[in-house]
C-alpha cells in the first residue's frame, strides 16, 4: 500500500519535529514536507499536492484559517486537518467554513492522529460531537435561514432529507442506519447523493448547510 503523503504546517520547530516523529513511526504515512507559516503551506501544497495537510491555526504572516481558505480555493479537493492547541469556538467554526475537513487538538493521542489522517485522506470528514455542537451553537446565533438557500433542499428525496437531518444532529453512519433500519452502505449511498446534489464537499459542509437552511434548528431534539 502506498503511504499517505502528509505536509505539516506549524510555526513551532519542536512541534513539527514531534509530529514528524509520531507520523514516521507509522509505515502507512510519509511526511513529504513541512511549512513554517501559512503562506509557505499554501505554496508547498500547491506544488506538492499532499494527500493531507496538518494545519496549525496561529502562525505568523498568514494564519492557518486564511491558508486553508486559499488552498481550498485553488484545489477544492484538498484535505486539510486543523491541528491546534486552541478549542475556541471561533477557530473551530472559521476552520470548518474555510473548507477544513477536520479539527483536532494537539493533545490528541498519536494513534488518534494517525487514524484521523487516514479518515481525512479517505474523503471522510472528522466531525466529533463536540465540533458538531460548536456548529449548532454558532448557528443558534445566526439570523433566520434564508428562504433562497432553503430551496436547495428541494433537490433531495424525503429519505435523503432524513439522512441529512440525522447527520446534522451528529449521528454516525452506523447510528443513522440503526435509526432508519437500513444497511450502513445504504446510508453512505444516500450521503454521497446528498453531497452531489447540493454541491457539498463533505460531511462538515452538510452539517453547516442543514443549520443554515433551517432543516435542523438549534435546541431541537
Amino acid at each position: 500500500m502506498t503511504a499517505l503523503r502528509v505536509l505539516i504546517a506549524d510555526d513551532d520547530d519542536l512541534m513539527r519535529a514531534g509530529l514528524r516523529a509520531v507520523l514516521s513511526s507509522d509505515d502507512t504515512i510519509s511526511v513529504m514536507a513541512e511549512a513554517g507559516d501559512g503562506r509557505e503551506a499554501v505554496s508547498r501544497t500547491r506544488a506538492l499536492r499532499p494527500d493531507v495537510v496538518l494545519m496549525d491555526v496561529r502562525m505568523p504572516g498568514m494564519d492557518g484559517i486564511t491558508a486553508t481558505r486559499e488552498i481550498i480555493a485553488a484545489a477544492p479537493d484538498a484535505r486539510i486537518l486543523i491541528l491546534t492547541t486552541f478549542e475556541d469556538d471561533d477557530y473551530v467554526f472559521a476552520a470548518l467554513t474555510a473548507g477544513a475537513s477536520g479539527f483536532l487538538l494537539k493533545r490528541t493521542q498519536p494513534e488518534q492522529l494517525i487514524a484521523a489522517i487516514h479518515t481525512i485522506a479517505a474523503g471522510e470528514s472528522l466531525l466529533s460531537p463536540s465540533v458538531t455542537r460548536t456548529v449548532i451553537d454558532r448557528m443558534a446565533r445566526q439570523p433566520q435561514p434564508d428562504p433562497a438557500s432553503s430551496r436547495r433542499l428541494r433537490l433531495l428525496t424525503p429519505r435523503e432529507r432524513d439522512v441529512l437531518e440525522l447527520v446534522a444532529r451528529g449521528l454516525s453512519n452506523t447510528e443513522i442506519a440503526a435509526r432508519l433500519v437500513v444497511e450502513e452502505s445504504t446510508v453512505k449511498t444516500h450521503l454521497k447523493r446528498i453531497l452531489a446534489k447540493l454541491s457539498l464537499r463533505d460531511r462538515v459542509q452538510a452539517v453547516i448547510l442543514a443549520y443554515e437552511t433551517g432543516l435542523v434548528r438549534p435546541g431541537t431534539g
